[in-house]
């Protein structure tokens, strides 16, 4: 008697069924995309440095955020709508008021001596407060950086502060630098 074999499973097309599901979920998946703000850290300024000296009261700006979502600027409720300006007047100090920021006289290439304000900005938030509300916050305060450096960069060179060369932007920068200081958030109440 002879034994039989018992038959062959056709697997030719096994191959081509699992790239297709392999296609069929890669195109079907969705992927957890990290959002947040890309933000670099600038060095300490060298006047601070040199010396950890208390920072003065009037060369800080605080911002504050509740859990409510609502806005305290120096002590003052505000709304998002008016950050902007308010933190440009506080950046450039036109001026030079006595409640806004000291300024500094520093040699800036381009521009030879300048005044400089020693302003930083501290933004504080509740550990409540809502994500979209922080990021306004944050876009509003570099907003104000931004304008600022390119009402500069008109003025003095006739062209937009990201249409410059590097040496006229890091000049421009050195006359606004981003100093926003963002503490640890905590209960503000509210």
């Amino acid at each position: 008697m002879a034994k039989r074999k018992p038959p062959e499973i056709n697997s030719s097309s096994m191959a081509d069924i699992a790239f297709m599901l392999l296609i069929f979920f890669l195109v079907a998946t969705t992927m957890d995309i990290d959002s947040g703000i890309s933000r670099k850290l600038p060095p300490l300024p060298e006047d601070q440095q040199e010396n950890n000296d208390k920072i003065k009261e009037r060369n800080v700006f605080v911002v504050l955020i509740n859990k409510n979502n609502q806005l305290l600027v120096e002590n003052e409720p505000t709304n998002i709508k008016f950050l902007k300006d308010k933190a440009k007047e506080f950046i450039a100090n036109p001026r030079n008021l006595d409640n806004l920021p000291e300024k500094k006289e520093t040699v800036v290439p381009f521009f030879g001596k300048y005044m400089v304000s020693k302003g930083i900005i501290s933004l504080q938030n509740d550990r409540g407060t809502a994500y979209g509300t922080y990021i306004e916050v944050q876009n509003a305060l570099a907003k104000a950086y931004n304008e600022l450096r390119d009402d500069l960069a008109l003025s003095k060179f006739g062209k937009k502060f990201k249409d410059l060369t590097t040496d006229k932007r890091k000049a421009v920068q050195k006359i606004y630098p981003q100093r926003i200081s963002e503490a640890e958030p905590k209960n503000i109440g509210g």
